[in-house]
């Protein structure tokens, strides 16, 4: 069965050859509302760490710890989940573990010890870790390959969106309450979504009609030994290791380091995400248009530019740090949305849940090794500034650029395969 035929269920392309149905733009929508909650609820750590670590009474490096504990318990979830992901309808998969970081993530709410948020963190991750897997399995089963640049560049808006609505607000509610408010309105608004997904959204079962392995463990092991995502699986695991070694320390180091006051932070973000929200849609587009390695090309170029600029940053204007932040999102969006794009047409329809699980979980496990590292490389200044933090900006920049050669055999691999099936 191609990938043509799961596309088959929303796939009106006859009607509206040009666009999406009312159904399909329903759910690229219900998805990037699923992606903005469970990403506002890890990139809202960062913005709080300069509030959180101060009212916890804890260290910069037990902060790493409780950003890294959603990481590492992610990965290992993805890992378990791997050998069922493809023998349940995708929509109820997401339910369960939607539901689950609901819990995860009232019990951070309820948080009153850096212990007890460290364990809903840790609940946290077990269960939203495996939800982008399952949003980028959902993806791959009913969206074509010459569409999903443009569905992923929407879906990936959530990102932006967390910025520009989740962050500040998140922020607000932390300078006038305190920061318990923040997960409680993700609590909120993750209740609202599940509602939706239940009552809208049809069921994804195509892929239960494929031949499949009955034995969840020998799935697993058949995925991870398939020689042809060795590669994908390596790209997946580099590609996580900037991000989670920059972003939980980005805060307190634009307000430390750059001379940033607190007050100003939600503009950053705000200003930030509005133009990440334009760009992603326009990423998706031109990955589409132009191919997604060459887009992928510019991303990484620009992430390395950028990133060199950014860890290097002294005592600067909020316009110089706006700008600088600015660019380094686009540069992570252009290499983000076209390698997922690309590498989701690396796995069989059998095994699209197994292969999006396990790469999910890859890349949790990388980040979190990431942001242990970044902990051991950097150290905190009596006056709160972070020393050493262009040690990370060198270790993304060689991260970045493995990742650009190997991208360059994913791509000539899927580009083989196109040429003798519907991909």
């Amino acid at each position: 069965m191609t990938e043509q035929t799961l596309a088959a269920p929303i796939d009106d392309q006859q009607e509206r050859p040009r666009g999406f149905s009312r159904y399909q733009v329903l759910l690229v929508a219900l998805l990037a509302l699923v992606q903005f909650t469970i990403i506002l609820d890890f990139i809202i750590m960062s913005p709080l760490g300069a509030i959180l670590m101060p009212s916890l009474g804890i260290t910069a490096g037990q902060f790493g710890v409780a950003v890294s504990a959603y990481a590492f318990s992610a990965g290992l979830s993805g890992i378990l989940a791997a050998g069922f992901a493809d023998r349940f309808d995708r929509k109820r998969l997401l339910l369960f573990f939607y539901v689950g970081f609901a819990l995860g993530t009232a019990l951070c709410a309820a948080a009153q010890t850096y212990h007890v948020l460290l364990i809903g963190r840790i609940v946290t991750g077990l269960f939203g870790g495996v939800i982008g897997s399952v949003v980028l399995a959902i993806v791959t089963d009913l969206f074509p390959l010459q569409l999903r640049g443009r569905v992923m560049g929407f879906v990936q808006t959530a990102f932006a969106a967390s910025q520009v609505l989740g962050v500040p607000a998140g922020l607000f509610l932390a300078n006038h309450w305190n920061w318990h408010a923040c997960f409680s309105a993700i609590v909120g608004l993750a209740i609202a979504t599940i509602a939706i997904i239940a009552f809208a959204m049809k069921p994804v079962d195509a892929h239960l009609k494929l031949k499949q392995d009955r034995n969840p463990f020998h799935h697993l092991v058949a995925t991870v030994g398939e020689p042809r995502y060795t590669l994908a699986f390596a790209v997946t695991t580099l590609l996580a290791t900037g991000g989670y070694m920059i972003m939980p320390y980005s805060s307190a180091f634009t307000v430390n380091n750059v001379g940033i006051d607190i007050a100003h932070l939600p503009t950053i973000y705000l200003v930030s995400g509005l133009f990440s929200i334009v760009t992603g849609p326009l990423v998706g587009r031109a990955s589409d248009a132009f191919g997604k390695y060459p887009t992928f090309v510019f991303g990484c170029t620009m992430t390395i530019i950028m990133v060199l600029i950014y860890t290097h940053l002294g005592h600067v204007s909020l316009a110089t740090a706006i700008t600088v932040n600015v660019l380094m999102f686009v540069g992570i969006f252009s290499r983000m949305i076209p390698s997922q794009a690309l590498i989701s047409a690396i796995p069989d329809p059998s095994q699209r849940g197994s292969f999006s699980a396990v790469s999910a979980s890859l890349q949790q496990l990388s980040g979190g090794l990431g942001s242990v590292l970044a902990a051991a490389i950097i150290s905190q200044q009596p006056d709160g500034s972070l020393l050493h933090f262009e040690r990370i900006g060198y270790v993304v920049v060689a991260t970045t650029i493995i990742t650009l050669v190997a991208m360059y055999f994913v791509q000539k691999s899927v580009a083989e395969r196109a040429g003798k099936s519907v991909v």
